[in-house]
């Protein structure tokens, strides 16, 4: 099933899209709700409702204030070797998760503006992963059972950060310089819908691109995860309880701006695909 979060008549609502052109309608709120009410939606079917047309509707993300937005850092090879740095070893390696606030989170179509405090915007195509149900310490084995569904995302990265003063250069500047970039509103677009998780058997298995205007700046596959969304989760639930409607961004591909020089600039068109779970398209803003 597509599940989307979408505005009608001014009101936040969520619905099944039922085919190309029409959703029906469950209830109101974002897809929040049916998460807290149905879980993982394993065995929930969904009942009928009034349809509405999709061009009639405005879609939003499908959890527009997720209770927790993870991330997750260097879980590509190729992405952290086009960065410059060796090889990761992942028999003396932890998964690197940070959190962002749920203000980063904007929908598909939705602008993005660029942010005062850097001039080097960069793009980031990721797999989304929703979570349907309370869960700590699971093992990799469990951990795709409390999956709801996955989606399609973008972490949109400030590389660099200026505060219109001068700053010491001790290491910390840059790790949260690095972090602080990811703060930004509207930098964790993602959607355009939620893809029930038994639609997708293996989320190892999933082709990636993202296109700049139409140009091809990445290509790869979730099966070149270092964590895989299994482990990512399984690690996760150790540090804290996973709750339903937390969301997980689980890496990048190589092929980012940083790696080139290249960064985004008022007016560039962001689009990312993956597999069949729909493709995400924001415009940069001043």
């Amino acid at each position: 099933m597509r599940l989307v979060s979408y505005l009608r008549d001014g009101a936040l609502r969520h619905g099944v899209v039922a085919d190309a052109e029409h959703v029906v309608e469950l209830g109101d709120g974002d897809l929040a709700v049916l998460l807290e009410a149905h879980g993982t939606l394993r065995d929930w079917t969904p009942p009928g409702g009034p349809r509405h047309r999709l061009d009639g509707v405005r879609l939003r993300a499908p959890l527009t204030r997720p209770g927790k937005l993870l991330a997750t850092a260097a879980n590509y090879q190729a992405h952290v070797v086009e960065g410059g740095a060796a090889p990761l070893d992942k028999s003396a390696l932890a998964p690197r998760l940070f959190l962002m606030p749920p203000t980063a989170v904007a929908g598909p179509g939705d602008p993005i503006t660029l942010p005062s405090v850097s001039s080097q915007i960069d793009w980031e195509a990721e797999l989304v992963v929703v979570v349907g149900a309370r869960a700590r310490d699971l093992t990799p084995d469990e951990a795709l059972g409390v999956v709801a569904g996955y989606a399609t995302g973008n972490d949109v990265s400030a590389r660099s950060m200026d505060y219109g003063y001068p700053r010491d250069t001790d290491a910390a500047v840059g790790f949260f310089d690095w972090l602080a970039g990811k703060w930004p509103d509207g930098f964790c677009p993602f959607g355009p819908y939620l893809m029930t998780a038994d639609e997708v058997p293996d989320p190892q298995d999933l082709p990636i691109t993202l296109t700049v205007n139409g140009n091809l700046k990445q290509a790869g596959s979730t099966k070149d995860m270092i964590f895989t969304v299994a482990e990512l989760l399984a690690f996760a639930s150790r540090l804290m309880t996973l709750e339903p409607g937390d969301v997980l961004l689980t890496g990048t591909p190589a092929g980012v701006g940083m790696a080139s020089g290249e960064f985004l600039a008022d007016g560039d068109e962001v689009t990312v695909s993956i597999g069949a779970l729909g493709e995400l398209t924001n415009r940069m803003v001043k």
